[in-house]
Parts: C-alpha cells; structure tokens; sequence
C-alpha cells in the first residue's frame, strides 16, 4: 500500500501539482488525496482507476511502478500475475499489466470472508464480473445479488458497487473494467 501511496504522490509532484491544484482536477477533497498518499488508507481502485484516466497512465503503472512494454500481446502465465493486496479481503491479480495502453484492465480477484460491511466504491466506466469459484454477495446501488460459479454481472461501474464472500469461503472471480 505505502508504495502505491508513493507513486501516487510521485506522480501528483511530476506533474508540478499542489494538492489544492491535484482536488481541483480531479474533483476530490484534498483530506482524500493526503491519505492516499500517505500510505495509512486503504486506497480504492475506484481512485486508481480515476487518477490513471485523468492523466493517461497505465492503471498497472500505479500498482506495480512498472511500465509497460508490450504492444502486440502480452501472455499472464497463471498464478503469476501482479499482484496487489489492498486489503485483507480484496487481493487483485493484473492480468494484462505488461500491456502498453490497454481498452480494458482484466483482474483476477480474490474476496475474503470477513464479517466487514460492504463497501461501495464507484468509477467511471463498465465493468464485468465472472464467478470463477465461491458464493458472492453482489451489492450494485440498492440491489443485492447473489452470484455462484459460472454467473456473470456487467454493469455502469459509476453506481456504487461491492461485494462479499459467502458461506464462510473465499470467492475467485475474473474483473474486467472497461
């Protein structure tokens, strides 16, 4: 987390940014931005996600500090995807981090049981989610969806969304966001 914190506030400072002018830009307090960038809060891919649209890079540059190379194709051997742990319940694996300019971000997620209430995150965009294994609690605005292996939600991923593991078990489900 600290080094993702890091790149944040390294990118906002190449850009000659203070961080009134970064609030400004990107339509988000600055009490935000400082505890994204200190490396204490639990920074959502919602922000990620925002801040690599807003200013044109890569959302696996602000994961991993890596750029990308690869322009053709770009081959994720299983397992061995970049990972990041935001939390203890969320554990995403960049699935095309190697990919200069990709149309979508695939991630492979693990959600973890918790008896933590869901939390909602919002980002411009769509998004599509496929249950690899588990049970998952599925919360888009008000609505509450379960979803088992094999089943799938695309949605507007500007309307806050969640999700949750069920049956006490970890939940694998494949994350595209467009």
């Amino acid at each position: 987390m600290q080094q993702i914190a890091n790149r944040l506030k390294g990118l906002r400072e190449s850009l000659d940014l203070s961080i009134p002018e970064m609030s400004r830009k990107i339509n988000r307090g600055e009490d935000e931005i400082k505890r994204y960038e200190s490396g204490d809060t639990d920074i959502p891919m919602s922000y990620l996600f925002d801040i690599a649209q807003h200013f044109a890079v890569d959302t696996s540059t602000l994961l991993s500090g890596e750029e990308p190379r690869m322009n053709s194709y770009f081959l994720t051997r299983y397992g061995h995807g970049t990972s990041v742990e935001r939390t203890k319940a969320y554990k995403y694996q960049a699935l095309a981090s190697g990919y200069k300019h990709p149309k979508a971000e695939p991630f492979e997620v693990t959600v973890e049981p918790n008896e933590n209430p869901i939390y909602l995150n919002s980002h411009e965009g769509q998004e599509f989610n496929y249950v690899l294994e588990g049970k998952l609690l599925f919360k888009l605005k008000d609505k509450e969806l379960i979803l088992n292996p094999g089943d799938s939600i695309y949605f507007d991923s500007s309307f806050p969304h969640g999700m949750k593991a069920l049956d006490n078990k970890p939940v694998k489900f494949l994350a595209i966001i467009l």
